[in-house]
């Protein structure tokens, strides 16, 4: 039996029109024998589940499925996708088909030069395929969030990550922490790897997590992800002991 290094994660909401090609397109671009899918069903009131478990056999490689009974958002999708998950590395990409799984390979080869303990590898997406206004928000929330968080990420928001399962388990939950992954790996000493990726435009059905409910309750999660940067200690304590792989 061969062990699982890598879980590709996805939290899908109504998304039963991608979620087919996207799954043949994930199990086309990794080591099926070494790799997993977990898919969090976040409460859909379309097909989703009922599909996933029809394909779900079909797969060459293994293929989890999780259900909300009812909508928990994508921080909470992700967080229940990665308890359930038993690669040594979590992958992360969002299930509406705008992330490219021919990029996880990338992804995966930067994290193979990694030596520290904890890290993330998250794309920068290339010609945005997203509206104009689309982009003109993500432009500025990113901006404010570098001057506030300076977490070394061009783009936050693309949904293709790559860490540890282990540093994935010592962030703090919370609502919309999925933005945030990079300066709460940052938190830790961790490093941060931004490689340029693909995206594709949406080609069925339509946005389901909005951006990170812009505004007020953004600028509120920014602060206080600082705030935890700032109280934390465990840089000191990464550079006092050593982990053993």
């Amino acid at each position: 039996m061969h062990q699982i290094q890598v879980s590709v994660v996805l939290p899908a909401k109504n998304e039963a029109k991608n979620l087919p090609l996207l799954l043949r397109e994930i199990a086309q671009s990794v080591n099926t024998e070494q790799t997993e899918i977990v898919v969090v069903d976040d409460g859909s009131n379309d097909d989703t589940t009922t599909l996933l478990l029809s394909l779900a056999d079909s797969l060459p490689l293994s293929c989890k499925v999780i259900t909300h009974p009812y909508s928990c958002g994508q921080s909470t999708s992700v967080y229940h996708g990665v308890l359930s998950s038993q690669g040594k590395w979590v992958v992360t990409l969002d299930a509406d088909g705008q992330n490219d799984p021919a990029d996880i390979p990338r992804l995966i080869e930067k994290a193979t030069q990694e030596k520290g303990a904890h890290f993330c590898v998250i794309g920068h997406r290339q010609k945005r395929q997203d509206t104009h206004w689309k982009r003109l928000q993500s432009k500025v929330a990113n901006r404010v969030r570098q001057w506030i968080l300076q977490d070394d990420t061009p783009d936050t928001g693309c949904g293709l990550k790559l860490l540890p399962r282990a540093t994935f388990l010592m962030l703090p939950y919370f609502d919309h922490m999925h933005r945030y992954i990079p300066a709460l790996t940052k938190r830790l000493g961790g490093n941060i790897v931004c490689v340029p990726v693909n995206h594709r435009a949406r080609t069925e059905g339509q946005s389901n997590y909005n951006a990170w409910n812009r505004g007020w309750a953004g600028i509120i999660d920014m602060l206080g992800v600082r705030w935890l940067m700032y109280r934390s200690r465990l840089d000191a304590i990464n550079k006092t002991f050593t982990y053993e792989k």
